[in-house]
């Protein structure tokens, strides 16, 4: 069994940054992937960021790209998404999600364990 737990959301405003942080337990992220989602009110979950477990491959939204940087700690079990130069669109629940394969998606299907979500609101 794994346990996903986000933190780090909060309200900011236009063109701050945050980091959201994605602590598992259970089990290790030896062979296995992680990412990260989002939904906002009234639309439908979509894919944020993904990264393999030796943090060697890594891919992003285009929405994101340039912005969000996600990465990867080993030895803390850990996922992070560093978000930059934030967008009154990006206010969102974001999920973190793990992947029982190393193996790119960005289908929300193809992940197995989910973390409750954190808020992510910006104010323009």
């Amino acid at each position: 069994q794994v346990q996903l737990v986000e933190s780090g959301g909060g309200l900011v405003q236009a063109g701050d940054s945050l980091r959201l942080s994605c602590a598992a337990s259970g089990r290790t992220f030896s062979g296995y992937a992680m990412a990260w989602f989002r939904q906002a009110p009234g639309k439908e979950r979509e894919f944020v960021a993904f990264i393999s477990w030796s943090g060697g491959r890594s891919y992003y939204a285009d929405s994101v790209k340039g912005r969000f940087t996600i990465s990867i700690d080993n030895g803390k079990n850990t996922v992070y998404l560093q978000m930059n130069i934030l967008k009154p669109e990006d206010t969102a629940v974001y999920y973190c999600a793990r992947k029982g394969a190393d193996v790119y998606t960005r289908l929300s299907s193809g992940y197995d364990y989910w973390g409750q979500g954190t808020q992510v609101t910006v104010s323009s």
